[in-house]
């Protein structure tokens, strides 16, 4: 069960999450270069998606055979799956979440004894995964949406309308930012290092729900 490896931990969980296109991972490397060991969520997803047998397994037998080539992942075959079709989308985040969530878990269990005074999950779809219960502490980092959609064009040479299509895809970023504990501001102009700065003194005293 998702959540059951933390029943004892002693170390602050913490999440960062934001839509497409907000700087989320850029905030977590930042943290990153502080000591702090960060979960890139989607990063392992994909790692998984091509070692865990059972993954692969039921992504064969819903995708069929094209989801693999070569015993690699077939990411492009996948994408076009699930582009347009939210049914198919949800098969396969039901398929790859619980993973990914139990594989997130132990890995923040490896650093129970080490120096350092949280580790730090970033991830998409931390609430939408249901993977905020295993959480203390989420952060949330918020971009103008102009900004979002030029990033994402620049980044997977996309058009505008692509860049929002995917953007529509995901929960609307306001309501995210609501349920987040703390909102770093990533709109090039408000200095981020001194936020994140900020929030790593606060952090790295404060202790993790009983």
């Amino acid at each position: 069960m998702p959540g059951s490896f933390f029943i004892y931990t002693v170390m602050l969980r913490v999440g960062i999450t934001g839509g497409i296109g907000s700087g989320k991972s850029t905030v977590a490397r930042i943290f990153g270069t502080l000591g702090i060991p960060v979960y890139f969520a989607d990063e392992e997803t994909r790692k998984l998606m091509n070692t865990d047998a059972a993954i692969r397994a039921q992504l064969v037998e819903y995708f069929g055979q094209d989801a693999y080539i070569d015993g690699a992942l077939n990411r492009p075959f996948i994408a076009s799956q699930v582009f347009n079709d939210p049914e198919k989308l949800a098969r396969l985040n039901a398929i790859t979440h619980p993973p990914t969530i139990e594989h997130a878990g132990k890995w923040m269990l490896q650093f129970e004894e080490a120096a350092v005074p949280f580790t730090l999950k970033e991830a998409a779809l931390i609430f939408e995964s249901g993977s905020v219960k295993d959480l203390d502490f989420v952060i949330g980092v918020y971009s103008p949406v102009a900004l979002r959609i030029k990033r994402i064009m620049d980044r997977d040479h996309l058009s505008a309308e692509e860049a929002r299509q995917r953007m529509d895809r995901q929960m609307d970023e306001d309501i995210k930012m609501k349920l987040c504990d703390v909102v770093l501001v990533n709109d090039e102009v408000q200095p981020l290092i001194p936020q994140v700065l900020d929030l790593y003194t606060l952090l790295k005293n404060k202790k993790p729900a009983t």
